[in-house]
């Protein structure tokens, strides 16, 4: 059970009601998360919906924020997305030990995918301005300006979604990992 309100998507009206229902017809299910979000704060859930669906038109691939994903969670030690995301991120092709890899911030299997998680890495476990190198490497490695904010659009997206988990904890509805 969720550590803040969370009500049943079947008894939800108005706004987290809609969302709730077109989420279940996106993707056969509600994630507990969205459930979370919605039951408290439905203008936020359609928020983070609509960034959702600006990163998919973004020109990113779907690898790529999946790489972010883990690594963000990984770093901010959000379970529930670690396993949302372990998941979503097989869906994109990475098998499970690719998964674990991307998740360290360093991914010897593909220079730009390296380059990417250890951009993403760089960014969360540091503060102040990020050095010339940093974002030399990046680009170095094929990032443009524009991916390069649509990276951070990514973390800022994975992020959110890490804290609400990290203070609710909803009940993981996703294949539990190692």
């Amino acid at each position: 059970m969720s550590r803040l309100y969370t009500l049943s998507p079947k008894e939800a009206t108005g706004q987290a009601a809609e969302l709730f229902a077109s989420i279940k017809a996106s993707i056969g299910m509600i994630p507990n998360t969205h459930v979370t979000i919605g039951s408290n704060a439905p203008a936020v859930l359609a928020g983070i919906l609509a960034h959702d669906a600006a990163l998919k038109a973004s020109s990113l691939s779907p690898r790529e924020v999946e790489a972010i994903n883990l690594v963000v969670s990984q770093t901010t030690g959000c379970g529930y997305c670690l396993a949302a995301h372990t998941a979503l991120g097989k869906m994109a092709g990475f098998s499970v030990e690719q998964t674990k890899k991307l998740r360290t911030g360093s991914y010897d299997e593909d220079t730009k995918l390296d380059a990417l998680v250890r951009f993403a890495r760089k960014l969360l476990t540091t503060s102040g301005e990020v050095p010339d190198a940093t974002l030399a490497d990046i680009r170095a490695a094929g990032y443009s300006d524009t991916q390069i904010v649509e990276i951070m659009s990514a973390m800022g997206g994975i992020f959110l979604y890490n804290l609400i988990n990290r203070v609710a904890a909803p009940v993981l509805d996703f294949p539990k990992i190692d």
